[in-house]
């Protein structure tokens, strides 16, 4: 069986480097009975790895069972894994048969190995090494033979530097390591996971797929995806069931992203908009542009204070000289460049012949009047329609329709 036909088999989907060299490992190592220790973020699918390994090995007709550790409390773990005896604990109302027991002959899954109390630790290190483990509340040794397969989104080399796992039960269970890689490192594979995801949604909701257009596509390569595969499919639900329009835009796209994520995608340029109309590289320029010119007028006024507050006269004057110094060597980094206006120079303060500035004049520079001639274009191009309005202009209709009611556009 080659590599494409094991991807349908257990339903996964990707062309990347990474994806098809950790499922080389796992075929290569699955006739063998060496413990494997699955590492990779949250949500890149580590679970199809321990069930590749089951099915081609030897082991593939008895039982396979996959353990959330970390799902199950500290103070029942053991139970679960190792068993227990009748009244060995409250509400021990009967012998019972951990993991262990059960899955003799077969593959154990445990997955988020990371959360086992230290005490479950060196319980699992003499079964890996030995093969024996003892039930709760018994004194009889018992064997078993399983092979156990882990996983882990941590990183268990700091975890033992913090003494939260056991360095021997680490190398003992990563005889031989395969290493997930997250979705942002796959490439392509983000676009054939959507694709896959909106086909599935379609057919389970009964509605025509979705698609990306080229900008939004763009959106999903840059995305960092920290919630990985399992996010991705999350989103695409969403979008499926909420969005009315079947092709999906990039300033669509955003809205459904965790906004604390959103910094890294690239800057996005409206075609539909004209030539006089602002983007949001623009926009950008101006907030700088309105940062410096506050600046500007802090140290005006920071000057003009220290003036009138200062009583000595020789300090006045050793200071005021190193104001002004500080003054003109802002006014010299500031070059401001058509259409925006330079400073204008007044008369003399008073103090020592130091000029003063007044206010820039920069009608141009008010982000307030671009955002409102931008709304009112937007609204203009489509005949007051403000749901595609807010559309080009990458915003919700709820957010436009408080800003007409704000700014009062008519």
């Amino acid at each position: 069986m080659d590599i494409q036909e094991i991807k349908q088999r257990f339903g996964i989907i990707g062309n990347s480097s990474e994806l098809t060299r950790a499922i080389e490992v796992a075929i290569q190592v699955a006739p063998t009975d060496l413990s494997v220790l699955i590492s990779g973020e949250s949500g890149v699918g580590k679970e199809s790895f321990p069930q590749i390994i089951h099915n081609f090995s030897h082991r593939k007709h008895g039982k396979y069972i996959a353990v959330n550790c970390g799902a199950i409390p500290e103070g029942t773990i053991d139970s679960e894994l190792f068993g227990h005896e009748k009244g060995s604990f409250t509400g021990a109302l009967n012998d019972r048969k951990g993991y262990f027991e059960v899955t003799d002959g077969g593959t154990l899954f445990l997955d988020e190995i990371g959360e086992l109390p230290l005490s479950t630790q060196v319980r699992l290190l003499r079964v890996l090494e030995s093969g024996e483990f003892i039930r709760v509340g018994s004194s009889q040794v018992q064997k078993t033979n399983v092979r156990v397969i882990a996983a882990t989104n941590v990183d268990l080399t700091k975890a033992i530097r913090e003494s939260e796992f056991r360095e021997d039960l680490y190398y003992r269970l990563n005889t031989v390591p395969i290493k997930v890689a997250p979705l942002r490192e796959r490439g392509g594979d983000v676009l054939l996971l959507f694709r896959k995801f909106a086909s599935d949604f379609a057919e389970k909701y009964k509605m025509p797929s979705i698609r990306l257009t080229e900008d939004a596509q763009k959106v999903m390569l840059n995305y960092r995806w920290p919630g990985n595969v399992r996010q991705l499919k999350n989103i695409t639900e969403q979008i499926s069931i909420i969005e009315t329009e079947r092709e999906i835009t990039a300033a669509c796209l955003i809205h459904y992203l965790p906004s604390e994520n959103i910094e890294i995608l690239p800057a996005l340029y409206n075609r539909g908009l004209d030539e006089k109309t602002f983007s949001s590289e623009r926009e950008i320029l101006y907030k700088i542009l309105f940062d410096m010119k506050k600046d500007m007028n802090d140290l005006k006024k920071l000057v003009h204070e220290y003036m009138d507050d200062s009583p000595a006269s020789n300090v006045h004057d050793d200071k005021a000289q190193t104001f002004r110094k500080l003054y003109r060597e802002s006014e010299e980094d500031y070059q401001p460049s058509p259409p925006y206006s330079a400073p204008v120079v007044l008369k003399s303060s008073g103090h020592d012949n130091i000029q003063d500035t007044e206010e820039f004049v920069e009608e141009s520079l008010s982000l307030e009047d671009k955002e409102i001639e931008m709304i009112r274009k937007s609204l203009d191009k489509h005949n007051g329609k403000r749901k595609l309005a807010a559309r080009e202009l990458g915003i919700s209709e709820r957010t436009l329709y408080r800003k007409i009611k704000e700014y009062k556009i008519g």
